[in-house]
């Protein structure tokens, strides 16, 4: 007993009706391919232009303070060194057995 099926592997179309019909859904696909891999672009885009924003928004009282606290270096550092001057002269005396 053999079983024959019908061809319905993948191969030439058979005609020319079939081969147009296969080139429009071939096309088709690849349209519909390239517009879902669009949306999805825009999709991460979004999201990640929404992650952005949220962090920016939750770390805007951390960034006011620190701003804040470079300020008050800033200050006290230029009062620091206002009040601190040093001036004088050094001299080294080389004694005879530290000479090489």
């Amino acid at each position: 007993m053999q079983i024959k099926y019908a061809s319905l592997a993948p191969g030439k179309p058979r005609g020319p009706l079939r081969k147009l019909a296969a080139l429009i859904l071939t096309v088709a696909m690849v349209g519909l391919a390239l517009m879902f891999s669009a949306v999805l672009l825009v999709v991460i885009a979004l999201v990640g232009a929404m992650a952005w924003a949220y962090l920016w928004w939750k770390t805007r009282e951390l960034r006011k303070q620190m701003r804040d606290l470079h300020s008050r270096a800033t200050r006290a550092a230029a009062t620091a060194s206002n009040d601190a001057v040093f001036e004088g002269e050094v001299i080294r005396v080389v004694e005879p057995h530290e000479v090489k």
